[in-house]
């Protein structure tokens, strides 16, 4: 059995990845709704919620774990393996590596959240490539609750996106890396405002490719009658809302 945990909606953009590649396999999704946004939290917060969540999923018999939360990559995947060396953990990052080879202008764009941002896996990873490339970080405040609410679409959202990306774009950015799993839910919005010459780079299927790596070189593939739970921390509505957007997404 596989798990995919985030703070909210966002990690279903993974989870629908997940599914595509592992389509005969029991995947729990669980949102911690109920304390969404992490993004401005501490580590010591983003941790400990984090593993309750973890300790959840391993009493359902889940083997693998996807956090598929930058925001939760950043501050609790290194402590989780050593907590729980027996199960495996695949965790988010930026996807720099693919916007290095897209970007013509050598300027990249990321979005993430201020936890990403400031988290010392996410600095390893960036600055491999600051040499060969132009680099404008942005934190994305305020963007998940407009997501999780569903509002966009809205003026209010449509602003707040233009008074991240247009710095980025000023500065001759031609790829926007996504550092939130939530953000793939803006690109409908992203791409209406920018067109399509501003590629919007989303590691979610890389993930997918890593979970089915592992699943199939530690034997974890049943290719039974597959069951999908999604499982809150929030309320009756908010379940509901998840399970029709994991619908939505897997007819899409």
């Amino acid at each position: 059995m596989f798990g995919v945990i985030d703070s909210g909606i966002g990690g279903l953009t993974v989870w629908r990845e997940v599914v595509k590649l592992l389509p005969g396999e029991d995947i729990v999704y669980y949102a911690d709704s109920a304390n969404c946004p992490y993004g401005n939290r501490t580590k010591e917060e983003i941790t400990t919620l984090t593993d309750a969540i973890v300790g959840k999923l391993i009493d359902r018999g889940v083997g693998l774990i996807v956090l598929a939360c930058n925001t939760m990559t950043a501050a609790a995947v290194t402590y989780l393996r050593e907590k729980y060396p027996h199960i495996l953990f695949v965790g988010m990052e930026p996807a720099v590596k693919p916007a290095v080879q897209i970007t013509k202008s050598n300027v990249i764009g990321i979005l993430a959240t201020r936890a990403t941002l400031s988290g010392e896996h996410y600095h390893r990873t960036v600055d491999s490539f600051r040499p060969r490339v132009e680099i404008v970080e942005q934190a994305g405040e305020g963007l998940v609750e407009f997501i999780e609410r569903g509002e966009v679409d809205s003026p209010q959202c449509r602003s707040l996106i233009r008074s991240y990306i247009d710095p980025m774009v000023a500065r001759g950015a031609d790829c926007v890396v996504l550092g939130c799993t939530h953000y793939p839910f803006l690109v409908p919005v992203i791409t209406d405002i920018y067109g399509k010459g501003l590629v919007i780079v989303d590691p979610a299927a890389a993930v997918a490719r890593r979970v089915m790596e592992l699943a199939r070189t530690h034997g974890l593939i049943e290719n039974s009658k597959p069951c999908h739970q999604f499982l809150t921390s929030g309320s009756k509505e908010d379940l509901q809302h998840i399970i029709s957007l994991g619908n939505t997404l897997l007819r899409s």
